[in-house]
């Protein structure tokens, strides 16, 4: 049973996805501390000018989990991400497909930060056609913290294997997965080249997925063959 964690971040880039395809359970940290400097609330998107971020306004204090940070939508965020999304998406080949389902989930009320980007992350799953059992650390009655706190989660999922991202390999020991009867196994993702908007601005890589989907729709081969190319050496 292969198991991946990650907090809920804002319509996140491709390898985040890629990480949840490999699963069979995807846990949201949804209790994780929030942090300014994490994605949380805020991603990049392509413009004719380069990448530009779009972010989102929240009420939070220091030390708020993720489901505690409220959206703060009397400042109409959602239509001014809507509006930049348009106008530099709008004629993008998949752009008529996808912008009107991400608009509709974007704009429904939600008690917190995570539950909105819960419901897109899932749509997104649901439209990749993922397999994958979907489930939140909040719901699971942990008291543990940082890595043991991975590893009780998988435990708990009668997992395995965890796939991790790198960026975790500063402070994860393997021997702690070991030992537990857990192999820690990393991504295989690297960023892959795709069709974007603006060319002559030159492929940007770690953009929002909403990059990748107005350009190709829920294709997925084509990014499982992309990243499979890559692993064999190919440009």
């Amino acid at each position: 049973m292969v198991v991946s964690i990650h907090q809920p971040d804002y319509i996140s880039y491709l390898g985040y996805f890629y990480k949840i395809s490999k699963s069979d359970v995807f846990v949201y940290l949804d209790d994780a501390q929030f942090s300014n400097d994490n994605m949380h609330h805020w991603n990049r998107i392509k413009t004719p000018q380069g990448e530009c971020r779009l972010k989102i306004p929240v009420q939070q204090h220091m030390g708020d989990a993720i489901n505690r940070v409220r959206t703060k939508d009397e400042l109409k965020w959602k239509d001014k991400h809507l509006k930049t999304i348009e106008m530099n998406y709008k004629k993008a080949t998949f752009f008529d497909d996808i912008f009107p389902q991400f608009q509709q989930i974007l704009m429904q009320n939600y008690n917190s930060l995570a539950d909105m980007n819960i419901a897109i992350n899932n749509w997104i799953i649901d439209g990749f056609g993922f397999k994958v059992k979907i489930v939140k650390s909040s719901e699971l009655n942990l008291n543990s913290v940082k890595e043991e706190r991975v590893i009780d989660i998988v435990k708990l999922m009668g997992g395995n294997v965890y796939i991790s991202g790198h960026g975790a390999k500063a402070y994860q020991v393997e021997k702690h997965f070991t030992d537990r009867e857990i192999e820690l196994v990393y991504t295989e993702y690297q960023p892959i080249e795709y069709k974007q908007c603006w060319p002559k601005v030159g492929f940007l890589p770690y953009m929002s997925v909403i990059d990748y989907l107005f350009n190709y729709g829920f294709d997925w081969e084509y990014v499982k063959q992309a990243v499979e190319g890559l692993k064999n050496g190919d440009r």
